[in-house]
């Protein structure tokens, strides 16, 4: 996956060394290894530099080597087309600046024998940024198209990787008195790559509201909040203005995002999306433990004020 805009802050350069004796199939000099190291991991945006130390000229070509004795059966290698160094003397080098993620191999043409490969890992960046590679702050901030409602977005961790717990929390706020829209309806969609990975609808309290997503995949996404509007403004409004609920309804806003590869993780348990406990929630449980118990009070006093005395005299029992 290529980001356009993504600089390589930190880009380094690595060395692979082609040693004496390379050229020899049988290695039967100084040589343990046709380029040195063999195999080399970097990141998106490094560059790998080709040092002759040998006493022949040689090749870095990518594509697949002739193995071992290979060219003894007329076997040359095969060359994909990706990079090629051409012929570099000894005492010479070259370079090339990995930008995109993979395995590539390469050989030598001169000596097909030669064979390495390098192992290109994605460069994860530590700041959360846009699907251009634009770095962003949170909160984010969009306006609906008629600039009515304001939503914010926030989410952490702030760099999306697959197979973690991403929070998505975003708030509706009304722009022309900067405070909050509670009891918003809505519904929150997420795309990857084109599909869609996601899509649940909510009602905001105070102000407010979210939703944890676990993703599979790498790769660019949207997040989409659209249809936003109030229950009881449109109730109102259908009566008198035809036309304008319709409207009103596509209340969207995009905000984008990049998903990397999770370099420790390559799986996860199943994650089953609950609905967001809201605040209302909490007030109806706070009112529900309050009142039972108060509830159950009152009606023990009545029923003690109730139950008869068992000190009293029972109608014609004889004193003593």
């Amino acid at each position: 996956m290529g980001l356009i805009g993504i600089p390589y802050a930190f880009a380094e350069e690595y060395v692979i060394d082609i040693p004496f004796g390379a050229y020899n199939p049988e290695l039967n000099t100084p040589a343990e290894v046709w380029y040195n190291p063999p195999q080399i991991f970097v990141k998106v945006g490094d560059t790998v530099t080709w040092y002759n130390d040998d006493r022949e000229g040689h090749t870095v070509t990518s594509g697949v080597d002739s193995g071992r004795f290979g060219w003894m059966r007329d076997n040359f290698g095969t060359p994909d087309g990706l990079f090629d160094s051409d012929r570099f003397m000894p005492g010479e080098s070259w370079s090339y600046t990995f930008d995109k993620p993979g395995s590539f191999s390469y050989f030598c043409t001169i000596h097909p024998w030669m064979a390495g490969i390098v192992i290109v890992e994605e460069q994860i960046p530590d700041y959360p940024h846009d699907a251009t590679g634009k770095e962003i702050t949170f909160p984010l901030l969009m306006y609906t198209p008629d600039r009515a409602i304001e939503v914010n977005l926030t989410w952490d961790p702030p760099v999306i990787r697959t197979h973690e717990k991403i929070q998505f929390v975003y708030q509706f706020y009304d722009p022309m008195t900067n405070s909050n829209l509670d009891k918003m309806k809505y519904d929150i969609i997420i795309f990857q790559n084109g599909k869609e990975v996601f899509h649940d609808e909510g009602l905001n309290q105070i102000g407010g509201d979210y939703r944890n997503f676990v993703f599979s995949e790498s790769g660019s996404i949207i997040i989409r909040i659209e249809g936003i509007h109030s229950p009881s403004i449109f109730a109102e409004e259908s009566v008198t203005v035809s036309g304008v609920i319709e409207n009103k309804a596509q209340r969207s806003v995009d905000f984008t995002a990049v998903v990397y590869d999770n370099p420790e993780k390559t799986s996860h348990e199943t994650y089953h999306t609950k609905p967001a406990q809201r605040l209302q929630f909490y007030y109806e449980l706070m009112i529900i433990i309050i009142l039972v118990p108060g509830v159950l009070f009152i009606g023990a006093l009545l029923w003690l004020k109730r139950k008869p005395n068992a000190t009293q005299t029972k109608p014609g029992a004889v004193k003593i």
